[in-house]
């Protein structure tokens, strides 16, 4: 199989991820291609009420996790 030089740079970096990460890529790269060619995607950067919330919601339930004897 020919890669183009962008894929080729793309699978080197791809490669040089730990095995989590690698496999974390692949199945976003999975959900994207997923979706059908009229999807819509929102690339902005900014987070709505509703993402801050479910972000600190699983962090604290993260760090609950990671050390539940720990409460303040």
């Amino acid at each position: 199989m020919d890669l183009s030089e962008r894929e080729e740079v793309l699978l080197e970096a791809f490669r040089r991820l730990p095995p989590t990460a690698a496999d974390e890529l692949s199945a976003l790269a999975q959900r994207l291609a997923a979706l059908g060619p009229q999807t819509t995607i929102d690339w902005s950067d900014a987070w709505s009420d509703s993402d801050l919330l479910e972000f600190t919601t699983a962090s604290l339930r993260r760090l609950e996790a990671e050390d539940p004897g720990d409460s303040h």
